[in-house]
């Protein structure tokens, strides 16, 4: 088993309250200097950068000895109002979802000037488009339906920073509906697992991530969140945590 040092939770500057130095090419080379070995970039309801990122990190395997690994992932926010993070097995995947989910945004426009840019980058970090919906919206999908939407895509679900009195699956619903096949959960960055586990007794069932939740290069995590998996296949990942 090797031991695997993890940023699941990362946005870049398609997020709008992502600053603007996250781009595809700096989150992805910070990741190697804070020798992190898998990453997901998840910004809000929306996975148009990843083609980017992965890219980039594609191209850095073939320069260097050591490579990062990412996972491509979207935070949605559902319904209720409950950041959810989406894990999906492909690039492929991943834009299926995205897909979806613009469709079941509201038609609330994006302005720049009061949330900041939702930019979609290429591989060299030039800006070729922008997502005119504002991505910080919450969706018209639920809880259960996105399990089911993302399921049928091969990918889990890892409700977000958990601990939070805000935008968390506990703050919306009070609960993690037993009917989805939710295995992993996220905790915020300065929380402890210990804390969770004292203030909400039923999340003894459950298995237990950190995630930086950065919007900037210096929030990213360093190598101090770790896994056991037997190799570093995405797949491999995608079971542990579902």
């Amino acid at each position: 088993m090797d031991k695997v040092a993890i940023d699941l939770h990362i946005h870049s500057v398609l997020s709008p309250c992502g600053e603007e130095e996250m781009t595809p090419n700096n989150i992805v080379n910070m990741a190697l200097i804070k020798e992190l070995d898998f990453i997901a970039v998840t910004d809000h309801n929306s996975a148009r950068n990843l083609p980017a990122v992965m890219a980039v990190a594609k191209e850095l395997a073939k320069e260097t000895e050591k490579g990062i690994c990412i996972l491509p992932g979207i935070e949605v926010t559902t319904r209720e109002e409950a950041h959810i993070l989406a894990y999906l097995p492909t690039l492929e995947a991943a834009l299926k979802l995205d897909a979806i989910i613009y469709q079941h945004l509201p038609d609330v426009m994006n302005e720049k000037a009061l949330f900041g840019p939702q930019y979609i980058m290429d591989e060299n970090d030039q800006i070729i488009g922008e997502v005119d919906k504002l991505l910080i919206s919450a969706t018209d999908i639920s809880v259960e339906k996105l399990w089911e939407i993302v399921t049928d895509l091969g990918g889990i679900l890892v409700p977000a920073h958990i601990d939070r009195k805000s935008y968390s699956i506990l703050a919306s619903l009070g609960f993690i509906p037993l009917d989805l096949d939710i295995k992993t959960c996220e905790v915020s960055k300065k929380e402890t697992f210990d804390n969770v586990l004292k203030n909400f007794r039923f999340f003894k069932d459950y298995q237990f991530i950190h995630g930086s939740d950065a919007h900037q290069l210096e929030d990213m995590a360093e190598r101090e969140y770790f896994l056991e998996l037997p190799d570093m296949q995405r797949q491999t990942l995608i079971r542990y945590l579902g």
